[in-house]
């Protein structure tokens, strides 16, 4: 398992603070969300926090592969086989329940950002469930969130409307880590 002082250092190679606050979002609700299913909170969370890591390093087609290639070793294959799935460009396609709530929840934390952002005061605690689901619907708001990732919620067992929730939940509850 990794240790604070290595979780940092990977964290310190990226260097843009929007897509830390990305990481961190998408790890609230993945650690959420295996607490809900019964799932290791622990790794769930660490996936999460860390599919993002090569974002900056590498091009698109291997986004995903050099984040578990950085962390082989450190987390189970089923955590590393989840964060290369969660590019669909990597060729490694979803197939278990964390493969999908990586892809969901990386979805679903774009979606609420943007929700948010549009809100008065630009705060996660003006965003309600009815807007969020308001917001889902009209596919010219977020335009390159992909509402179809979000749908896998479905593939592990929540519908829309209970995932949206939980993810809102979590983000709520990490605001002030990410300025919203």
């Amino acid at each position: 398992m990794l240790s604070e002082e290595e979780i940092e250092k990977l964290l310190n190679k990226v260097k843009n603070e929007n897509l830390r606050k990305h990481m961190v979002a998408v790890a609230a609700i993945m650690e959420k969300l295996a607490e809900k299913l019964g799932e290791d909170k622990e790794i769930w969370q660490l996936v999460g926090l860390l599919h993002d890591i090569d974002y900056e390093m590498v091009d698109m087609n291997e986004h995903g592969i050099k984040s578990a290639e950085m962390l082989e070793g450190k987390l189970p294959e089923y955590a590393l086989n989840a964060i290369k799935a969660h590019n669909e460009m990597t060729g490694f396609k979803a197939e278990s329940k964390m493969d999908y709530a990586l892809r969901a929840c990386d979805a679903a934390s774009g979606l609420i950002v943007a929700t948010a952002l549009v809100m008065p005061n630009k705060k996660l605690s003006e965003v309600k469930l009815s807007t969020l689901k308001n917001k889902f619907k009209d596919k010219s708001f977020a335009r390159r969130v992909d509402r179809n990732r979000i749908m896998e919620c479905e593939k592990f067992g929540l519908n829309l409307e209970d995932f949206l929730l939980l993810s809102l939940e979590a983000m709520k509850g990490i605001a002030d880590k990410i300025g919203l």
